[in-house]
């Protein structure tokens, strides 16, 4: 099933796609959707409605699988988005990437702000970009204000891989894909990067691609 129509009320659109069951169809880079700024959401969908719907989203991030999903990703243009990471890595990993565990959260009119001047950059990438990886280097630590699925209000620091999840995620409503932040040269496919540029951080990358790290 495609994106339901555009012209159709947000919530009509929104129960169209519950209507199918099962993960979501992800929308792909190329579709104008992706690159409209999201409108916040101030009670479009009932509450029973949103609930489902970020149950939706749940199911189709587990599903893909990912760590986050914004809601333009199934072509929906609300400022919601739902992260997750279990983070099943390395103990190497963990300590080069600060990625730690981060629960289920919903974010509701996310926006984010740098803490500090450290930047960090790695490998990221995309339900809506699938086979790619870039080099992105973000801030790494943000502070996070919005509100969560209940209307309450949300002002938390992350750091390390999370503050990663949230500002890709937040930048999603923003009609901001990673690749407009990355480091073009060293786009690389997921076998590539797989299969040589596995190592806690793509230092080793940027000296055989060409590219600075930060």
């Amino acid at each position: 099933m495609g994106t339901p129509s555009e012209r159709a009320p947000l919530a009509e659109r929104v129960e169209q796609l519950l209507a199918v069951g099962g993960p979501l169809p992800i929308v792909a880079a190329g579709d104008p959707v992706l690159r409209r700024g999201a409108e916040p959401y101030d009670g479009q969908l009932a509450p029973a409605l949103l609930a489902r719907f970020v149950e939706a989203l749940r199911l189709t991030m587990r599903a893909a699988p990912g760590v986050g999903l914004a809601a333009p990703q199934v072509g929906v243009t609300l400022r919601i988005a739902v992260i997750e990471d279990p983070a099943p890595v390395p103990e190497e990993v963990r300590i080069a990437r600060g990625r730690v565990p981060l629960p289920f959260r919903v974010l509701v009119n996310p926006a984010y702000a740098p803490v500090g001047g450290a930047r960090a950059a790695f490998f990221e990438g995309c339900l809506s970009v699938p086979g790619w990886q870039a080099v992105v280097a973000r801030p790494a630590e943000v502070r996070l204000t919005g509100q969560d699925e209940h209307g309450r209000e949300l002002d938390e620091v992350f750091t390390g891989w999370p503050a990663r999840i949230v500002q890709h995620e937040t930048d999603h409503l923003d009609g901001v894909l990673y690749l407009d932040r990355a480091e073009s040269r060293s786009l690389s496919s997921n076998l590539a990067v797989t299969e040589r540029w596995a190592q806690p951080t793509p230092e080793e990358a940027a000296r055989a691609l060409g590219f600075e790290m930060p």
